[in-house]
């Protein structure tokens, strides 16, 4: 069986390959800097405090997270520390 539809090169565009890594280095990044991110959250209540007031939304989701995987907590003790500290 001879088909008239064009074969599919092996090797690609060399803009397609610049496309690909460049999403690759971006996907790559945005996961390294999730686990740093998560991982400073974790250890310090400090940086959380930071997050409050810049970033909420963020400790929110970090708060959520960490509940989903069955810890809980957290996020009363700092806002026990945190109302604390004001007084």
């Amino acid at each position: 069986m001879d088909s008239k539809l064009p074969r599919m090169s092996r090797s690609m565009d060399p803009l397609a390959k610049k496309i690909f890594k460049g999403v690759l280095v971006a996907e790559l990044m945005g996961v390294f800097g999730a686990y740093f991110l998560f991982n400073k959250m974790n250890t310090s209540q400090d940086f959380r405090h930071t997050m409050s007031k810049k970033f909420p939304f963020i400790l929110e989701v970090y708060y959520k997270s960490i509940e989903h995987s069955g810890m809980y907590g957290i996020r009363e003790q700092d806002q026990e520390k945190w109302l604390s500290s004001k007084n």
